[in-house]
């Protein structure tokens, strides 16, 4: 499939955003236009405003959709990977409460059998290409688990965000990590990891303490199931050799190991 052309959705209903989610219903069972608005705004979809207008406009100057599209086409090849729709929207003007690159106002969601990317302003193409490295990398690795959602665990979580964090350092740079890469020490993240999150593996998706400390918030550190999963698999391939498809397969407790 690759990226479906939302270009020309947003020429003609940038102000109704619930419209252009009608079209989206044939890609969530079940779900109406307003739940599946909520649920992309939560990770960065726009609203309408000047801002995100702009945004819209900046993309088709830049040619957004055909840049992504080869750079898409490039790393399914690459990796073997699943043919998926990939959505492409302006960013919201808050971001919603997680961007994975804020300082830079990126941000995406990613499913099994489909992509979302949220973007502002390309100036670095290589942000772009570090972005939808992140995102892709979740969709091979759900569907190579081929798990139900409610399956996975917040250990599962931290290793995917890891991992596809470290496929971003092996295929676009270090200067291209996210934030929450370097956002503390070693020494920190091991206190928290005692602290915080090493009894708390086996929580599942849909139980309030997975979120928790996935993002963050509150007593707990912004991001800290992001950066305790980088550190992990960063930890673990300095004794193991790197493979992009094993990356998509192995099980989640191998790198605790």
């Amino acid at each position: 499939m690759g990226i479906i052309r939302t270009d020309k959705w947003l020429m003609n209903d940038f102000e109704q955003p619930v419209k252009i989610c009608e079209r989206l219903k044939p890609y969530f069972n079940g779900q109406t236009a307003q739940s599946i608005y909520r649920q992309l705004t939560n990770f960065g979809m726009y609203g309408p405003s000047g801002s995100a207008k702009r945004n819209l406009n900046r993309m088709v100057e830049q040619k957004a959709w055909d840049r992504i599209e080869r750079l898409y086409q490039n790393y399914k090849n690459k990796w073997s990977g699943p043919d998926v729709p990939v959505f492409l929207f302006p960013i919201g003007q808050s971001g919603g409460f997680f961007i994975r690159r804020e300082e830079r106002q990126k941000g995406g969601v990613s499913f099994p059998d489909k992509m979302f990317l949220f973007l502002s302003d390309i100036e670095d193409p290589k942000e772009i290409e570090a972005l939808l490295v992140h995102e892709y990398h979740h969709v091979c690795r759900l569907q190579a688990l081929n798990k139900k959602m409610e399956e996975y665990t917040l250990l599962d979580s931290i290793v995917i965000e890891g991992l596809a964090e470290y496929a971003v350092l092996k295929n676009c740079g270090k200067e291209y990590l996210a934030n929450w890469c370097r956002m503390y020490s070693e020494k920190e993240l091991s206190i928290f990891w005692d602290k915080y999150m090493k009894k708390q593996l086996s929580s599942k998706k849909d139980e309030r303490i997975h979120d928790q400390l996935l993002y963050g918030g509150g007593r707990i550190p912004k991001l800290l199931g992001y950066a305790a999963g980088y550190n992990i698999v960063g930890g673990y391939y300095k004794t193991h050799q790197y493979s992009t498809k094993l990356s998509f397969t192995a099980p989640s407790s191998e790198f605790l190991e």
